[in-house]
This record gives structure tokens, sequence and C-alpha cells, in this order.
């Protein structure tokens, strides 16, 4: 099999598309690839990294979910990360980090307190998006993960998935098995 390459219109669009960066990380080398990590982080954090045309970067905050937002407003009203954010301050506890927007965090995600069943709207929300069609709990947990933190979160995230009754109909493990094995 050989690809012939033909000069014409019909190509334009993969010229173009074949030049265009697509922000692949491969050409770091193996000294950049803490500066690599870290620019993943902020990325799931949604900060942008962009070059300007002085040869600087600029840096561009998304925008962020009105949850996200309440997480962060209601981190003060739940005494267990009122403590924890006394001994992050006092460096007791290293495992979580506290920025200077005064924001508890685990590991770069967002710590989700239990206060105003906000961990049980952030699924909600989550599992009803437009954007994802009854994800199932693993996909759904390796979503949340990425952004959130809240202990026993894939406990939760589990039996939120089971009371589902449109995945109770769907799933293979709820269906009656084909063939020979009906019986």
């Amino acid at each position: 099999m050989s690809i012939l390459y033909h000069t014409s219109k019909a190509n334009v669009v993969a010229d173009a598309l074949s030049s265009f960066f697509m922000g692949s990380t491969n050409h770091f080398e193996e000294d950049n690839k803490e500066l690599e990590r870290n620019v993943h982080r902020l990325s799931k954090l949604g900060v942008r990294l962009m070059d300007s045309t002085e040869g600087r970067v600029v840096v561009m905050n998304g925008a962020e979910s009105s949850l996200v937002l309440e997480v962060k407003e209601k981190q003060d009203q739940d005494p267990i990360f009122l403590e924890l954010k006394a001994k992050v301050h006092k460096q007791k506890v290293l495992a979580f980090e506290q920025g200077g927007d005064g924001v508890l965090r685990y590991q770069s995600r967002l710590c989700v307190p239990r206060v105003d069943e906000l961990q049980e709207r952030i699924i909600e929300e989550s599992y009803s998006s437009r954007y994802s069609i009854h994800p199932g709990s693993t996909k759904m947990y390796c979503d949340l993960i990425e952004v959130y933190w809240w202990s026993s979160m894939k406990k939760g995230i589990v039996e939120f998935v089971a009371k589902c009754p449109n995945c109770q109909q769907v799933k293979v493990e709820h269906q009656r098995p084909g063939g020979m094995a009906r019986i």
C-alpha cells in the first residue's frame, strides 16, 4: 500500500492541520518533565498558558463552575476543614495544601466538605451533564477525581450510579443471559 500526495486544493485542510501544534509535550527533554506535569495540573484547574507576541507567557484563568465556587466558600463552614486548615498552616499535615486563595487542596484537587449535600450535587451534575450520557461509576470517578477530592468518594459515586434505573436496565450485569444459559 502506498500513499500518494496530490498537490491540489483537496490537501489544503490536511496541510494546515499537519503544521498545527496540538499541544503535544513529546518534545520536552527529560529535565523538563516536572514542568510538563505542572502544566497539566494547571490545565486541570482551568489555567491556560499562552504565548504573547513579546515572547512572554500569558496566564489565563478559565471560567469556573458555580459548584467549584461554592466548594471554595463552603470549606469555611465545615469544622473538620477548619481544623485541617489550621494544621496545614502549622505544617503538621503535609498531604494537604492551602493556596494563596485560602482554598484547601489534596494533591492539587479541590477538597469538598460535607456541607449542604455538596458532594451529592457534584455527583448529580456530573452524571446528568449533557456531555456524559450515564457514564457509569468508573468513568465518573476518573472524571471527578481530576478536580475534586473527598473521603469515600468512590463509594458515594458507586451508590449513586447503582440507584439509576436507566443504568440498571442497560448494564450487562443486570440482563438475563442469552442462548443455552437461559434455563
